[in-house]
C-alpha cells in the first residue's frame, strides 16, 4: 500500500487528467504496455478492476495495492511522457505552460517522496493546525528536518510527539495530566479514555481477538519508542565510542509515532461528541 495522501493523488490525477475516468489518453492497449514496460505489472489483472474498469479506477486501485517504491517508479516515468507531450505541444498558452510546468514539478517532488522514503507528516500537520498544538507542529518539523542527518533527534522527538499527542487529547476532554507521567502511562491514559482497551470488545464480536491484540500493539508502540529513544534518541548521555541507528530506523519510529498519533486523534475527533452527552447527563 502506497503512502500517497490525498492532496497527492489530487496532484496527480489534475497532471495525468484521470476526471473522466481516462489516463494521460492511454488506451487499454497502451496503458497495459507502459505498466508491463515500466513496473512489470498487469494493471489490467482483476486485483486492480475492484472499484470498477476504468483506467482511473485501475490506477486509483493500483496506488491503493502497491508500495511505494513501485508507485513512485510509475509515476516517474508518466510524469516524463506528460512533460515531453507538453514541451511538443503548440496547444497551450503561455500561462497554461506555466502552470503546467508547476503542476509537473509538485507531481516530480511526489514521486521523488516515494522513491526515497521520506517521511510524510501533512496529515499529522493539519491536525496540529485543527488543535492549535503549536508544539506538536514545532516537533513535526524537527522530525522532518533530522529524520535523514540527524536519526538520535528524529527518534528522541518522535517519542516526545507522542507524548505531546497524548496530553493534547486528555486537556481537550477535560482530563489533563498532574505531575510527570511516563510515556507508557500517557498511553495507556489515553487509550483508555478513548475506549481503546481490549476490555472494552466484546468477545461475541466478529474478530474480536484480532482487534484486541491490535490495540495492546496499540499501547506498546509507546513503550517501544521511549526504550528506542533511552538506547539511540537524545535526551540521554552516551559512552564516547556507542553507535547509532540510521535513518531507517528513524523512519521506522517516526512511522509508528505517527500512525499512532494519528489514529488517537482521528479516533478524538469522532468520539468527541460522546463528551458532550456524557456531561449533560
Amino acid at each position: 500500500m502506497s503512502t500517497l495522501t490525498g492532496t497527492e493523488k489530487a496532484r496527480l490525477e489534475t497532471l495525468f487528467d484521470m476526471s473522466d475516468g481516462y489516463v494521460f489518453g492511454f488506451s487499454d492497449a497502451t496503458m497495459g504496455t507502459f505498466f508491463g514496460e515500466e513496473v512489470g505489472i498487469d494493471i489490467h489483472d482483476p486485483k486492480y478492476c475492484r472499484n470498477g474498469t476504468s483506467k482511473a479506477k485501475k490506477m486509483r486501485e493500483f496506488w491503493r495495492l502497491e508500495n511505494d517504491c513501485c508507485v513512485g517508479e510509475l509515476i516517474q516515468a508518466l510524469i516524463a511522457e506528460v512533460e515531453a507531450h507538453t514541451n511538443a505541444s503548440s496547444c497551450f498558452s503561455p500561462e497554461e505552460i506555466v502552470d503546467k510546468r508547476k503542476l509537473i514539478d509538485q507531481c516530480k517532488t511526489i514521486a521523488t517522496r516515494l522513491l526515497t522514503g521520506q517521511i510524510n507528516l501533512d496529515h499529522l500537520k493539519q491536525t496540529a493546525t485543527t488543535f492549535d498544538a503549536k508544539h506538536l507542529i514545532e516537533q513535526i518539523r524537527r522530525i522532518e528536518n533530522s529524520v535523514n542527518d540527524d536519526p538520535a533527534l528524529a527518534i528522541g522527538t518522535a517519542k516526545e510527539l507522542v507524548e505531546t499527542c497524548c496530553k493534547t487529547i486528555l486537556s481537550v476532554r477535560g482530563k489533563p495530566v498532574s505531575g510527570t507521567l511516563d510515556i507508557p502511562a500517557l498511553t495507556k491514559a489515553t487509550l483508555k479514555e478513548l475506549k481503546l482497551v481490549p476490555e472494552g470488545i466484546n468477545d461475541e464480536l466478529r474478530g474480536s481477538d484480532v482487534i484486541k491484540r491490535i490495540l495492546q500493539n496499540l499501547g506498546a508502540i509507546g513503550n517501544g519508542l521511549a526504550e528506542l529513544r533511552g538506547l539511540y534518541g537524545t535526551g540521554h548521555g552516551k559512552e564516547g565510542n556507542s553507535g547509532g541507528l540510521s535513518a531507517r530506523h528513524a523512519k521506522l519510529a517516526v512511522g509508528a509515532a505517527s500512525t499512532l498519533a494519528t489514529f488517537l486523534f482521528n479516533t478524538h475527533e469522532e468520539t468527541k461528541h460522546f463528551i458532550k452527552q456524557e456531561a449533560t447527563t
